[in-house]
């Protein structure tokens, strides 16, 4: 069991162990439903996105093109999970 201390404003600050139970990182999502009894179960938050997304992410101003390999090797690593 973790005791984590809630701060002035409201917040709760999650320890890394927890972070990595749930897979995930800064800028990631979590989902917390409210359970009977004051108990809130905690989850990583579904990946959503379509293709409109996709489109120009792998795009960095001011670098040269990606070769075909290395788009299908970013893709594989989205797929993963690992991106």
């Amino acid at each position: 069991m973790t005791t984590l201390t809630i701060t002035a404003k409201g917040q709760v600050t999650l320890r890394q162990d927890i972070l990595r139970h749930l897979g995930v990182g800064p800028g990631q999502k979590i989902e917390a439903d409210a359970l009977p009894d004051g108990r809130v179960e905690l989850r990583a938050a579904k990946k959503t996105g379509s293709i409109e997304d996709f489109i120009g992410c792998l795009y960095e101003p001011g670098t040269k093109a990606l070769t075909l390999e290395e788009i299908n090797e970013a893709i594989e690593k989205g797929w993963a999970g690992e991106r």
